[in-house]
């Protein structure tokens, strides 16, 4: 992910790697320091398929915290 300030408008969601292929279920739309806020309230199960989508990039939510 580019560098952002926390203000920058994210999507928060949740990728399903289910047996079709998953489905994409919006957790939260808005600023990112509430979207990371949100994030970090999930279980773990649930952080392995988030994922951050700004206008322009993507990343996964582990990857962000980790790296």
């Amino acid at each position: 992910m580019r560098s952002v300030s926390e203000n920058v408008s994210v999507r928060l969601y949740h990728l399903d790697g289910g047996p079709e292929g998953g489905a994409a279920t919006t957790l939260f739309y808005g600023p990112l320091g509430k979207a990371l806020e949100i994030a970090a309230e999930q279980p773990e199960a649930i952080q392995d398929g988030l994922f951050l989508a700004t206008d322009n990039d993507v990343v996964a939510y582990v990857d962000l915290i980790e790296g």
